[in-house]
C-alpha cells in the first residue's frame, strides 16, 4: 500500500474524525490504549466513560457514532440488513483450514473469521496442538486452506512451544523461520494483564495484517484467582467483558478467533460423560462455535456441542508431526 494512501486512511480511522472528540480527549483516550475509531467501537461505552471522565450517556453516543461511521466506511454491517443479502455475504466469509479434513468438514470449511471458536477437553486432548498448528496454516495461501495473514498467540499457560511451530512447518513443507516470523506471542501472567492484552490487540492486528487470534487458554486465569462462590458473581462479570471485547474485535477486524477452554467434571452427573467446560453461561453463550475433544486411544474425536447451524457429530483425529492430521484411512473406516 502507497504511504500517501496509508496516511489518508490513518486519518481517516483517526478518533478525533468523531465529533465531540478533541486533542484532549484523543490524548486520554490514546492513554487508554484507544488510537482509531476502529478501537472506539471495539471498546464498550464503559471502558470509554472510565478513560475520558464523560458520563455513561456520552460515551454510548460516541461509540455509536463510530460504529455508524465503519459502517459507511464498509468495515461493518449495517444495523438492518435483509436476510438474502445476509447469506449472499457469508458465502463470502473466509475460513481458515485446521490442517484436518475431518475437522474442516465437521465445521463446514474451517475456522470461520468474525466468529469465536471454542475447543475444550481434557489435559491432553490436542487444544495447543491445534492452536500450533492453525499459527502455521492461517499463513498459507487462501487457495492452500489459509489467508495469508499474520497471528497473534495469547498465551496464559505457558504452553507456546517455537520448537513445536518449526516442526509442524517443516513436516508440512512450510519454511518454519517465515512462519515463526509472523506469529506475535502475548504471554499473559494473569486476568488484568489477558485484559489488557485484548485491549491493545487493534494496533497489533492493523500493523501485521492479522487474521487469526489465538487464547490458550482464555479462563486459566480466571479459574486460579477467583477461588470460592463469594467471587463468583466479580469473575463472571469479568469474563463477560473478556469474551466481549474479543467478540467485537472479531466482528470489527474481520478476524477469525480461537480460543481453548479447560474442563471440569460434574458430580451431580449420574448418566453421560460428567465433563463441562470452565466459565460457565458467560462463555457457552458468547462462544459462536463450541468443539469438545476427547481421547480415544491413539486418537482424538472432535464432538460439534453447539452452533447456530452445524449439525452435532463427531470428527476422527490424531496428533502426529504435523500437528493436527486425518488418522490413516483404516481407522476412519473402522470408526
Amino acid at each position: 500500500m502507497p504511504e500517501e494512501e496509508r496516511e489518508e486512511i490513518d486519518e481517516e480511522l483517526d478518533v478525533t474524525s468523531i465529533a465531540g472528540v478533541g486533542a484532549v480527549t484523543k490524548q486520554k483516550l490514546n492513554d487508554a490504549g484507544i488510537f482509531t475509531i476502529l478501537d472506539l467501537a471495539t471498546a464498550g461505552p464503559s471502558e470509554i466513560a472510565e478513560a475520558t471522565d464523560w458520563d455513561i450517556s456520552k460515551s454510548v453516543d460516541v461509540n455509536n457514532k463510530a460504529r455508524k461511521k465503519l459502517v459507511e466506511m464498509g468495515r461493518l454491517e449495517p444495523d438492518f440488513v435483509s436476510a438474502s443479502d445476509l447469506l449472499t455475504r457469508r458465502k463470502n466469509i473466509t475460513r481458515i483450514s485446521t490442517g484436518s479434513k475431518n475437522i474442516d468438514e465437521l465445521l463446514g470449511g474451517g475456522i470461520e473469521t468474525w466468529a469465536i471458536t471454542e475447543f475444550y477437553g481434557e489435559f491432553g486432548a490436542g487444544k495447543s496442538q491445534i492452536c500450533h498448528t492453525l499459527s502455521c496454516m492461517v499463513q498459507q495461501p487462501i487457495e492452500a486452506g489459509g489467508l495469508d495473514g499474520g497471528v497473534v498467540y495469547i498465551d496464559t499457560e505457558g504452553t507456546f512451544r517455537p520448537e513445536r511451530i518449526s516442526e509442524i512447518a517443516s513436516a508440512r513443507g512450510f519454511d518454519p523461520d517465515a512462519v515463526l516470523s509472523r506469529i506475535m506471542v502475548a504471554r499473559a501472567y494473569n486476568s488484568a494483564h489477558q485484559e489488557l492484552i485484548v485491549k491493545d490487540l487493534g494496533r497489533v492486528i492493523e500493523k501485521n495484517n492479522v487474521k487469526l487470534v489465538l487464547v490458550d487458554s482464555a479462563v486459566a486465569h480466571y479459574r486460579a484467582e477467583f477461588l470460592g462462590r463469594g467471587t463468583l458473581a466479580e469473575r463472571q462479570q469479568r469474563l463477560n467483558r473478556f469474551m466481549h471485547a474479543l467478540l467485537r474485535t472479531a466482528e470489527v477486524y474481520n478476524i477469525a478467533v480461537v480460543m481453548t477452554n479447560q474442563v471440569q467434571s460434574a458430580p451431580d452427573s449420574f448418566f453421560g460423560d460428567p465433563t463441562r467446560a470452565t466459565g460457565g453461561h458467560v462463555v457457552a453463550h458468547t462462544s459462536t462455535y463450541r468443539i469438545y475433544l476427547r481421547k480415544a486411544g491413539k486418537n482424538r474425536i472432535a464432538r460439534m456441542m453447539d452452533s447456530p447451524y452445524h449439525p452435532e457429530r463427531d470428527a476422527v483425529f490424531m496428533l502426529d508431526e504435523k500437528g493436527i492430521d486425518d488418522p490413516p484411512e483404516e481407522s476412519s473406516k473402522r470408526r
